[in-house]
């Protein structure tokens, strides 16, 4: 019995465009994640593995839409192909599976899935690099202040009054832990 082609599409945020990858494959079913390759907790890809059956075969773009991390990523390839699964990396033209052990694939595979992890260790790097010279240069990070110094010292103020805290933070439209860190201040 041929088994079904199933597709995972990954990016790493919400305003990406998954348009690119696996665009000339034809599918029966695909999962797309809109989050981070840092680990495998990510739903679509845990629907994916829960519907993969023996026979079918997983088709992903590039090694780094699977996992950015080599354990998970041979992890995934290993659990996979044991349970019969094929999986077609289709920008490196690797495939796995039960059937066929291919040592010098097996190299590729720890190689780019080795390179993927490397470049998401040098993507944080640069990015902690970049909040810490912000903050040397004087750049305050966060969401804005939601209050000016005048409506927190009239917070501040009617709380001390006793007046009743859910009903202040309604009014001046902050969630009670805020509220809360305010009049710790």
């Amino acid at each position: 019995m041929k088994g079904h082609a199933v597709g995972y599409i990954r990016v790493s945020s919400i305003a990406q465009n998954t348009a690119r990858q696996l665009v000339d494959v034809a599918l029966d079913i695909t999962f797309t994640d809109k989050l981070s390759g840092k680990d495998t907790k990510r739903p679509e890809l845990q629907r994916c593995m829960n519907h993969l059956r023996a026979g079918d075969a997983l088709h992903v773009h590039s090694i780094d839409r699977l996992a950015r991390d080599l354990k998970d990523l041979q992890t995934i390839v290993e659990d996979l192909t044991g349970k019969g699964v094929t999986v077609k990396f289709h920008k490196e033209n690797l495939t796995f599976s039960a059937d066929k052990g291919n040592p010098m694939q097996t190299l590729m595979l720890q190689m780019l899935g080795a390179f993927a992890e490397f470049e998401r260790t040098l993507i944080n790097e640069r990015q902690r690099e970049g909040i810490a010279a912000a903050k040397a240069n004087g750049v305050k990070l966060g969401a804005p202040q939601k209050l000016t110094e005048a409506q927190i010292a009239d917070l501040k103020a009617r709380a001390a009054g006793n007046e009743d805290k859910s009903r202040l933070a309604k009014e001046f439209g902050i969630s009670r832990p805020t509220l809360y860190k305010l009049l710790a201040q």
